[in-house]
């Protein structure tokens, strides 16, 4: 018995979004400590802000009228949204002044962006491909952006030579959900969704090798993943 295409994209897109939501949720313990401490202390709400604006990219994309066929992309991209907006809140409620200030200036100009990229589509785009292409390209190229993060973990890792801050699950779990999304984007191909995950496949299979090379017995900490970057710290979740 064949199966149907559209029917093994279904599931494994369903398992692509329960392992991303996972991954959403990676932060969450370093939030519950902030609002015991009712203080951010010195980390900066830089990586949420990015992920926020990925996600919201995303989801425009998946949108019937920009890339139909896509509500899977629509579903994963949108509960990371909210869970995004939930971390920025709680930063913002524990935050200092100027930090407030910064982060609503970077969301200011995030939600600035991303009005123009709607009504520049929706107005000067009029077929599914021209809508898609340029929505795709955006998502594609901040979505590249965010690999800066395990492409500095790795760094530190082969100059320590240590995986202290680099947790084995956190990398294999992104290796899986690369898997998954990039053989969702294959079955009915789609170069945008491809070439991110596709990026996230290597990565994270990179990260496992190092993670084998340079593993010596100790335990990694947990809070290299889970917890926001410091100032000065270019890592993100």
């Amino acid at each position: 018995m064949v199966m149907n295409p559209d029917a093994v994209r279904n599931v494994v897109g369903i398992i692509g979004n329960l392992i991303s939501f996972g991954l959403f949720l990676s932060p969450l313990p370093t939030f519950v400590t902030i609002v015991k401490k009712k203080d951010v202390e010195e980390f900066v709400p830089d990586p949420y802000l990015a992920t926020f604006l990925n996600c919201a990219l995303w989801v425009f994309y998946g949108l019937p009228f920009i890339h139909p066929n896509s509500i899977l992309i629509v579903t994963i991209n949108g509960t990371g949204l909210l869970i995004e907006i939930a971390y920025l809140a709680i930063y913002f409620a524990y935050a200092p002044k100027p930090k407030r200030c910064r982060m609503l200036g970077v969301l200011t100009v995030e939600l600035v962006f991303l009005a123009a990229v709607a009504a520049g589509v929706l107005l000067g785009a009029h077929t599914y491909d021209k809508r898609s292409l340029i929505v795709g390209t955006l998502c594609v190229f901040f979505g590249t952006l965010m690999y800066a993060a395990p492409l500095t973990i790795m760094k530190q890792v082969i100059a320590t030579k240590s995986v202290e801050y680099m947790p084995f699950t956190l990398s294999l779990v992104s290796f899986i959900n690369g898997i998954c999304w990039t053989i969702y984007a294959l079955i009915r191909f789609d170069i945008f969704i491809t070439i991110p995950n596709g990026m996230g496949t290597l990565l994270g299979a990179a990260q496992l090798i190092l993670y084998f090379c340079y593993y010596d017995g100790s335990t990694a900490k947990n809070k290299g993943a889970l917890e926001l970057p410091k100032d000065g710290d270019s890592s993100a979740v």
